[in-house]
């Protein structure tokens, strides 16, 4: 077998080792997307059976000696000297070193929004502490104590009283 095709057996076995399927069956939600993915795991484990039995093995060497007693000499050198005469081109990825930059950048970017995301959910619990403080205590705070945390309001309200603007 081509060492590149063992390679593909050897990283897909090493995938279907590496995949939480039952984490991810944990979060299907409906009956089809469950039927799905049952119909998704089949067929990888069909693929991953194929490539470990069909792919992994060496072909058996051609019995040529066998092949002359039957057909004859003349014939079966022809079909040997092309069957040697045949090669394989070795599989060059052209692909990967184009995107792998590409990929590289998305993975920092992502791991920036990650920092940004996390920093906002930060604020975003705080604020919903703050609210929920606001929402316990509102029944028996002062307007002093509300404009001790708002200051912006005091403000603004007392800009309105000194312009005596009095929202009509």
């Amino acid at each position: 077998m081509s060492g590149t095709v063992k390679k593909i057996a050897d990283v897909t076995f090493k995938a279907g080792k590496t995949i939480d399927w039952e984490g991810l069956a944990k979060l299907l939600v409906t009956d089809e997307a469950r039927k799905e993915f049952a119909n998704l795991r089949r067929a990888f484990d069909d693929v991953n059976s194929q490539l470990q039995t069909k792919f992994s093995q060496e072909p058996e060497p051609i019995n040529w000696e066998y092949y002359r007693k039957g057909i004859g000499s003349r014939l079966v050198d022809m079909y040997k000297e092309a069957y040697e005469s045949i090669e394989i081109p070795k599989f060059v990825d052209t692909v990967t070193p184009q995107y792998k930059p590409k990929f590289d950048a998305l993975l920092v970017e992502l791991k920036e929004a990650e920092q940004k995301s996390l920093k906002e959910s930060e604020r975003l619990e705080k604020e919903i502490a703050d609210v929920q403080e606001l929402k316990n205590k509102l029944s028996t705070m002062t307007a002093e104590e509300y404009f001790e945390k708002h200051p912006e309001l005091k403000k603004k309200f007392d800009d309105e009283i000194r312009n005596d603007y009095w929202g009509y």
